[in-house]
């Protein structure tokens, strides 16, 4: 294992070390739809909402949404437009609206989520990051989904230097011992959703700060982050 892999796995044995202990676990990643309510669909659709929309308010539309209906075949049957309601709030609400519809309606056909990446990029509305979210979370599959946090997080960390999501994701998947790439997405989402922002990371509180390089960061001051007893 190369000097740079081996910082990688450190950073991450941290980082569930410290969701353990109770630190992140405040983090919306863990409160919402998607890691709360790990069912294979319930996580493509809680994906296919999340993209341009903030982690915070995924969360609330998803247990809107599921509140009406939560299986593939009660969300085919609702309109358009009630799903347009349900879904208001999310970025592009209306369009994701027609893909919610038409993506229920294709699994309640299927019987049950595909379990390849080929397979789900087909599906409307779900791209890369989606497909290897739900391949990772539900199906225990190998797969680094890499979105905005761990595109960001994998950049400053020195880990890569890329600069399109799908970059990141060729060029740090081989740098990632397999055991692990199923668990990098939701540790960097917990890590960037409450400590390593976009704007003004707060480094001074950062558990992980003696292993980053900093790149391109203007850090601002925090308290530590304190485990729940």
């Amino acid at each position: 294992m190369s000097e740079r892999e081996e910082c990688i796995v450190e950073v991450l044995k941290k980082l569930a070390r410290d969701t353990r202990g109770g630190l992140y676990r405040e983090a919306p990643v863990y409160r919402g739809p998607i890691e709360g309510q790990r069912t294979p669909f319930r996580t493509l659709v809680g994906c296919l909402i999340s993209t341009r929309t903030r982690d915070e308010q995924t969360t609330k539309i998803c247990e809107r949404l599921f509140d009406v209906a939560a299986s593939p075949d009660e969300l085919s049957r609702l309109s358009v437009e009630r799903l347009e309601g349900l879904l208001y709030g999310a970025g592009f609400y209306r369009q994701k609206a027609k893909q919610v519809k038409v993506l229920s309606r294709l699994i309640s056909e299927m019987g049950e989520v595909p379990q390849s990446r080929g397979e789900l990029v087909q599906l409307p509305g779900i791209g890369p990051k989606c497909a290897n979210i739900v391949l990772a979370s539900c199906f225990g599959k190998p797969a680094i989904a890499v979105d905005t946090h761990v595109h960001r997080i994998s950049n400053r960390m020195g880990w890569v230097e890329t600069s399109q999501p799908e970059e990141t994701e060729a060029a740090l998947t081989p740098k990632v011992p397999v055991r692990w790439r199923s668990r990098v997405n939701v540790l960097l989402v917990a890590h960037g959703q409450l400590v390593c922002k976009p704007i003004g990371p707060l480094c001074s509180g950062c558990r992980v700060y003696a292993l980053c390089e900093r790149k391109n960061v203007r850090p601002r001051g925090m308290r530590r982050v304190k485990a729940k007893k």
